[in-house]
């Protein structure tokens, strides 16, 4: 292991070139310990090619990878009794129990014990004696993430680990990658398109699109970049809108939801906003601060790189 401050994960202009495609195209980045580091993305934006090759799965085309210390290069397993992944499609032995399934990677990886406390952790104790081909696409997901977990990983990468879960599911997966990174120093490097709960757990964001890192941001700095605006509501929108740029407001066009208002002046004082339009015989019906998400975040960021040709 590296030193105490040393990243978890290091990466180093990493490109991986197929035949007219490039699929990661010069990434670097690095992972602290005890993040939960979110890769955000289009579908084919490179991310499942990314975790791969921090996996040694693939080799690179150029740039380095290291993984708690060690250099990676492909074929190479010398990190994986400290790391634990999933990768795509959740997979198991499909006429074994979820048990066996377990106490076959327990004996692999010579863990003490049983494989009782992660059936348990992961809420699988009702299926423990089920043949996994038998399980629901939840419940298979939930197998697969016990197995990336039974060993207690210094370093967890998860490849869509909310896949197939029910919104009760994703919770608790959330909980529990959020515990291990705050009560256990877990890092965690993982893909979602669940972008309502990437908000919720992850401590940093990275947006890959067509093979870049176009941006990076720590979460608690995200909200200074999310646009905010007013949203109001009113009996004849057209009319508040002249009145509102009458006083020097700027609102955007009216939408079948009402006005949005951007300007500094009527987000620190919507209630000057509400005297202008009641004094001007248009009250509003609604009027209230919004934020965008994570979600119309990501898609704002990558939408000047649409259509840019890139392969």
């Amino acid at each position: 292991m590296g030193s105490a401050g040393a990243p978890v994960i290091e990466v180093a202009g990493l490109t991986k070139r197929y035949t007219g495609v490039v699929a990661v195209d010069d990434v670097s980045l690095s992972v602290r310990r005890g993040e939960i580091y979110a890769l955000l993305g289009l579908n084919g934006a490179g991310k499942t090619t990314l975790i791969r090759m921090l996996l040694g799965m693939i080799a690179p085309t150029a740039g380095t990878v290291r993984v708690l210390g060690a250099d990676v290069s492909a074929g190479d397993r010398s990190a994986w009794a400290r790391v634990g992944y999933l990768v795509e499609a959740a997979a198991a032995y499909p006429e074994l129990t979820v048990r066996e399934n377990l106490e076959v990677v327990r004996r692999l990886r010579r863990l003490p014990g049983s494989a009782d406390d992660i059936i348990e952790r992961l809420a699988l104790t009702p299926y423990a004696n089920r043949r996994a081909r038998t399980l629901s696409l939840g419940n298979l997901q939930r197998l697969a993430l016990a197995r990336a977990l039974i060993h207690a990983p210094d370093l967890l990468i998860l490849d869509e680990p909310g896949n197939a879960l029910d919104p009760a599911g994703v919770a608790e997966i959330r909980a529990l990658l959020a515990d291990l990174a705050q009560q256990h120093g877990t890092t965690v490097l993982l893909s979602s398109h669940l972008l309502a709960e990437v908000d919720h757990l992850a401590t940093r964001i990275g947006i890959l699109h067509h093979g870049r890192l176009l941006d990076e941001h720590d979460t608690g700095q995200l909200d200074h970049h999310r646009r905010r605006h007013l949203r109001l509501a009113t009996r004849d929108d057209q009319a508040a809108r002249a009145l509102l740029r009458a006083h020097g407001y700027r609102p955007e066009p009216a939408t079948p939801t009402g006005l949005l208002l951007a300007d500094p002046r009527a987000l620190a004082e919507p209630e000057q906003v509400a005297t202008v339009l009641v004094h001007g015989g248009v009250p509003p019906t609604e009027l209230h601060p919004e934020e965008e998400d994570l979600e119309a975040f990501f898609l704002r960021t990558v939408a000047p790189e649409e259509g840019d040709g890139h392969a």
